[in-house]
């Protein structure tokens, strides 16, 4: 992983938008400080797209689109993208699996999580379960003590024997049945709402990052970059990022929205 610096001028003035991770990336400790806000603020004032990619579930999503200073949301792992029309006063979703399949799963997810509680001790369900509309969220650091790694590694194992795709994040272990991830609901709302073919136009746009479900952003985008934090994932990451901040979460955003509009 190489510093900002070493990504060229040229490179850099060829960016058109920003995908970034939310939790340990746009926020720190669980907050999105004033400094992160300004900062997608400011990229948004000098026209790039701004639009964050998280594992964080559709209910926040909802709020996202609505009130933050974005293009659109990508939650849920894939799950779903949200854009909110401000002309048309209406939020747009779209779905990587349909009502039906959603609703089925539904029962399955929460038998699989009920179990998971009972297997590994000190998990529990995300508190934000309830605003999920297709994944499972076990929370092993967010509002409980934080596990071991071979502890996560169990949930993980769990879901994986069920059937699911399973994904850790810096706060939970989210896990869902499909075969989406970030990245192809974020190739399918770049086709859709602005009609970018991101297989060509890959190296116009930068993903930032923090933790293992960010694996396939990292390897698809050849400016990737991972918040200082990503470090404590390195050897679980698959693909990493190609740069890192010198900042940890929402202050390395900050700093990489400083280096993108050239303000430091």
């Amino acid at each position: 992983m190489q510093p900002l610096t070493a990504m060229g001028d040229a490179a850099r003035s060829a960016i058109r938008g920003v995908f970034a991770d939310i939790d340990d990336t746009i926020s720190t400790g669980g907050r999105v400080t004033a400094e992160a806000y300004a900062a997608m603020e400011r990229l948004r004032r000098a026209d790039l797209l701004v639009i964050p990619i998280t594992g964080r579930p559709a209910g926040w999503c909802d709020h996202i689109a609505r009130v933050w200073p974005v293009d659109a949301v990508v939650g849920e792992n894939g799950a779903l993208y949200m854009i909110h029309d401000d002309r048309a006063r209406k939020l747009i979703k779209r779905y990587a699996v349909g009502d039906a399949d959603r609703q089925a799963a539904r029962a399955r997810l929460s038998a699989i999580g009920e179990h998971i509680v009972r297997t590994v001790p000190g998990c529990a369900i995300a508190s934000d379960q309830s605003y999920r509309e297709a994944d499972l969220a076990i929370d092993y650091c967010e509002d409980v003590v934080p596990l071991s790694r071979a502890a996560v590694d169990r949930i993980v194992a769990l879901m994986r024997a069920e059937g699911m795709t399973a994904k850790v994040s810096s706060v939970h272990v989210n896990g869902w049945f499909g075969a989406y991830d970030k990245l192809t609901m974020t190739r399918i709302l770049a086709r859709e709402a602005f009609s970018l073919d991101l297989d060509t136009r890959r190296a116009e746009f930068v993903f930032v990052g923090d933790s293992p479900n960010d694996a396939p952003m990292f390897e698809f985008f050849p400016h990737s970059v991972g918040v200082a934090n990503v470090r404590r994932f390195a050897d679980r990451l698959p693909a990493p990022p190609k740069y890192v901040t010198a900042c940890e979460a929402g202050a390395g955003f900050a700093e990489l929205t400083r280096f993108l509009l050239g303000e430091d």
